[in-house]
C-alpha cells in the first residue's frame, strides 16, 4: 500500500516564504513523476508544478519564477520551496505521484491527503 505523506504546511505572511515535503512510502518499485496541486474552495484543483524522473520541471504561470519543485529520489520524497508569498497562494496543497509498484505494472496516480497554506498578514 503506497501512501504520500505532506508536511510543511502554515500561516505566513506575504512575502514569506514556505517548504512543502510529500513522502512515498510502502511496497515502490519506481517514481515517476511528481505533481503538487492546489485548490481553493469552489474552486477546481489546479496544477502547481511538476518535476519528471529526469529532474525536468514544469510550473503554472502564476508561480513561475517564484516557487521551485525538486525531488530527492534516495528517500523517496519531493519538496516545494515557495517563495514571495502572496495571499492568492492561499489553498490546500496536494501532492500526487505517478509510482509503479511492480515493474511488470504500469504506474498508477496517488494522492496525498493536503496541507493547508495561508498567506496573511
Amino acid at each position: 500500500q503506497v501512501q504520500l505523506v505532506e508536511s510543511g504546511g502554515g500561516l505566513v505572511q506575504p512575502g514569506g516564504s514556505l517548504r512543502l515535503s510529500c513522502a512515498a512510502s510502502g511496497s515502490m518499485f519506481r517514481i515517476y513523476t511528481w505533481y503538487w496541486y492546489r485548490q481553493v474552495p469552489g474552486k477546481q484543483r489546479e496544477l502547481v508544478a511538476a518535476i519528471t524522473s529526469g529532474g525536468s520541471t514544469n510550473y503554472a504561470g502564476s508561480v513561475k519564477g517564484r516557487f521551485t519543485i525538486s525531488r530527492d529520489n534516495a528517500k523517496n520524497t519531493m519538496y516545494l520551496q515557495m517563495n514571495s508569498l502572496k495571499p492568492e497562494d492561499t489553498a490546500v496543497y496536494y501532492c500526487n505521484a505517478a509510482i509503479s509498484t511492480d515493474q511488470t505494472m504500469g504506474a498508477l496516480l496517488y494522492w496525498g491527503q493536503g496541507t493547508q497554506v495561508t498567506v496573511s498578514s
